[in-house]
């Protein structure tokens, strides 16, 4: 039986002295590597019973026999040379097969299996869910419907003000939009 769910997770390559960029400038290489290992391994226990088919998404290459279960996890590749270019493409890929499809980082600790069952539930009734993150940006974000070919183009990625403006772009577009907890 198939899930009509998808779970993108967005993951960067894990690698000694690639990504965690900030906080390894704070704390070394080695220990942001670390820190981002733990937080990967978060990510795949709460994921991996999620109602939804959860796919990972690697920032550079495929790791097949890696942590991440084969018979759990589907992966692929992110292609695009921006934020928003990646995240229509796997929008796009996942809404091949899928109904409702949410997207998330693979480095929230404080995001739960339930948390993410939720988000999907709340795409029962509204057109789109979004998590905003204490930095402005946001942690999660999902669609019940193929996502309009503009929602993440013309866009400034990691800026503060990134909840407020797709807020804005998806009344705009005319989405119901439901808060993620």
């Amino acid at each position: 039986m198939s899930n009509t769910n998808a779970l993108i997770i967005f993951t960067r390559n894990p690698e000694l002295g690639k990504g965690k960029r900030r906080l390894a400038a704070t704390v070394g290489d080695e220990a942001a590597f670390e820190i981002y290992k733990f937080l990967l391994s978060h990510t795949r226990e709460i994921t991996k019973s999620v109602n939804a088919q959860p796919q990972v998404w690697y920032s550079e290459k495929l790791h097949q026999n890696d942590d991440w279960d084969n018979e759990i996890y589907q992966k692929h590749v992110q292609q695009g040379e921006d934020l928003g270019v990646r995240m229509q493409h796997a929008f796009d890929t996942a809404f091949k097969t899928h109904d409702k499809v949410v997207i998330i980082g693979s480095d929230m600790y404080d995001l739960t299996t339930q948390d993410l069952d939720k988000a999907f539930e709340l795409l029962d009734s509204r057109d789109a869910v979004m998590g905003p993150a204490i930095d402005g940006g946001y942690y999660l974000l999902g669609f019940n419907k193929q996502v309009p070919a503009n929602v993440f183009s013309n866009k400034e990625w990691g800026n503060r003000n990134s909840t407020g403006a797709n807020f804005k772009r998806f009344k705009k577009l005319k989405l119901h939009i439901a808060r993620a907890t």
